[in-house]
């Protein structure tokens, strides 16, 4: 098995779906990022979003959830030489768009695609992973899009 074939370059892989209950909206809410839409029911009908929705970041870190689960299914698939790749952590994001509320009760899909990866002249042995990581609801309208990064150990 190649690296490409490993990391699916070019393949839109589907992390799974996640429903956004009100109770879970709001509890997010409460710990990481309390504004009213995404906390009160009344008062974000009459709000910019229309209703309860969850966070931007809610969003985000389902993405992060059920792309680690993925994963870590993919790396007991390795065959490839020499031991099998290690994920570390990111140097992180860019280009991150909410593109449309997620209002409670509403279910999203998760995707990542793996764009590319080049070795890191800084951290031999490691190597920089490519992603473009998106999310659509059920009507098939795009959520949530952004490019990230990780790094890999490789060999």
């Amino acid at each position: 098995m190649t690296l490409d074939e490993f990391f699916c370059i070019g393949t839109t892989v589907t992390l799974g779906s996640h429903k956004f209950e009100a109770d879970a909206i709001k509890a997010f809410a409460r710990k990481y990022d309390p504004q009213i839409f995404h906390l009160d029911e009344e008062a974000a009908k009459t709000s910019v979003l229309g209703g309860l929705c969850a966070s931007g970041w809610h969003t985000a870190a389902t993405w992060m959830k059920l792309n680690l689960e993925t994963r870590m299914v993919a790396e007991g698939d390795w065959t490839g030489p020499g031991p099998q790749p290690e994920f570390g952590p990111s140097p992180g994001f860019k280009n991150l768009k909410w593109l449309k509320p997620v209002h409670a009760g509403e279910t999203v899909t998760f995707t990542r695609t793996a764009l590319g990866h080049r070795p890191m002249v800084s951290r031999p042995g490691w190597r920089l992973l490519s992603l473009r990581s998106e999310a659509f609801d059920s009507t098939g309208d795009k959520v949530l899009e952004f490019d990230s990064a990780v790094l890999v150990k490789v060999g």
